[in-house]
């Protein structure tokens, strides 16, 4: 990318976009076509179509989507596959019709099988049934990755993909009732601390592992496949090791300083079993994390601390 081409971040106030933002900015790029939610609807195909007639961005970076832990992922499917198909659809359409030079369209390590072998290889993907909690959005994320690979199939568009495994960081979504495991793990043990709790319940056996990648990290990823990688199949972006959500819990537990007790609610659903990525393929074209997962957790929990007391 040239440092002065005009690049279109969907969902740049998001944890991710806001990184990827963050990222260009201190690499030298300064040629944004950011729009608000409340300046451009992405779900609304008309106001798309005129964003891209005006703005003629150069490079997308699509990280807009309505995402959420277990319980938004269950209790909302139909939301999470409608908004989530719509975004993709309006701006992959829009970019292929208006010349945009290349787009990077952000998946998710949920999109592939529930029980696949770990590491999980790009190769198994729709090789086994989903993750039932979250099948409305690995459909929608699945349907995106492959419209990119269509476009570039029909039309030789240069659209690729990227699939995260989980993040984390300054940005993240802290609601209880639509976040994902750390973030809520966070809240729930700031507030136990400053409310002096004896416990704090998740829910859960606590056995799950779960890879977590700083999302600096995966803005550094989206920027390096931006200018370094072409090809149609998707690639894995991930720490490269994983963890027990009750080793992370004592983790968070220790970071924040809450010295009660964890009691696991094993009524509650553990997802996935696991769901560790092979990162080999990113790393072999030269690039790997770099933020230890403490290291991590100190950053975002500072950040939050902050955020709170604004």
């Amino acid at each position: 990318m040239n440092k002065n081409a005009k690049i279109y971040i969907a969902g740049h106030r998001g944890m991710v976009g806001s990184a990827i933002k963050r990222t260009l900015e201190n690499s030298g790029y300064a040629n944004f076509a950011c729009k608000t939610r409340q300046e451009l609807d992405l779900l609304n195909q008309q106001s798309v179509t005129n964003f891209f007639e005006n703005e003629k961005p150069e490079y997308v970076f699509l990280a807009a989507a309505k995402v959420g832990g277990i319980l938004a992922n269950n209790t909302y499917p139909a939301d999470f596959i409608y908004q989530n198909l719509q975004i993709q659809n309006n701006i992959i359409y829009n970019a292929h019709k208006y010349g945009v030079k290349k787009l990077l369209f952000l998946g998710s390590s949920c999109i592939y099988p529930k029980l696949a072998p770990q590491p999980i290889k790009e190769e198994y993907l729709l090789d086994g049934k989903l993750e039932p909690t979250n099948e409305a959005y690995a459909i929608a994320k699945i349907a995106g990755l492959k419209m990119c690979q269509y476009y570039k199939k029909q039309y030789g568009a240069n659209f690729i993909s990227c699939m995260p495994t989980n993040l984390y960081g300054p940005n993240d979504n802290f609601d209880l009732e639509n976040s994902h495991v750390l973030p809520a793990l966070i809240r729930k043990f700031y507030e136990a601390k400053r409310d002096n709790k004896n416990e704090i319940v998740i829910w859960g056996t606590g056995m799950p592992k779960r890879e977590f990648l700083y999302v600096d990290d995966l803005a550094d990823a989206c920027v390096f496949l931006m200018n370094q990688y072409n090809e149609a199949e998707p690639i894995n972006v991930g720490f490269g090791a994983d963890v027990m959500i009750s080793e992370l819990a004592e983790k968070i537990k220790e970071i924040v300083g809450f010295t009660g007790n964890i009691v696991y609610d094993k009524s509650k659903p553990d997802g996935t079993p696991r769901k560790l990525l092979d990162v080999s393929k990113i790393n072999h074209l030269g690039w790997k994390a770099q933020t230890a997962l403490e290291d991590g957790l100190k950053k975002t929990i500072e950040w939050y601390e902050q955020d709170i007391e604004v």
